[in-house]
């Protein structure tokens, strides 16, 4: 397995119209790309910076990931995303390699893209999602 690039830090927020409208304002950052993703219970906003994104995201429903994440530990930096050319030959790669994985198989991603997420607890405290485009 090989990382092509980063595609993307999601920061977990409560508020994604202010959270946009802040990035415009103080930084001068565009959305790029927005979309629901209702199989994981958020609403996405994505930030072009050169070739990868700021992800903001917050939940649309109680319990999702990114709701619980909110109410044990605010908002804030949430996960990173890497590209791969091949997202199940990288999964298998890093549970070779001793990876607790999310997803026992990838699975389909934002922006059409297929992604497989990584557990912190063995990727030194950094939640990190696999991306193929």
């Amino acid at each position: 397995m090989e990382l092509t690039e980063l595609d993307h830090v999601a920061i977990a927020v409560r508020d994604l119209e202010a959270a946009v409208s802040w990035y415009r304002d103080a930084l001068g950052a565009q959305v790029a790309h927005r979309e629901l993703v209702e199989a994981d219970g958020v609403e996405e906003a994505l930030l072009a910076v050169a070739e990868s994104y700021v992800q903001l995201l917050t939940p649309t429903r109680a319990g999702s990931p990114v709701a619980r994440f909110l109410e044990r530990r605010g908002e804030g930096l949430h996960h990173v995303g890497y590209r791969v050319d091949d997202c199940a030959s990288a999964l298998a790669a890093a549970i070779a390699a001793g990876a607790r994985p999310i997803d026992d198989t990838p699975r389909p991603g934002s922006r059409g893209s297929t992604v497989a997420f990584l557990h912190p607890s063995t990727a030194f405290g950094t939640l990190i999602e696999l991306v193929q485009p």
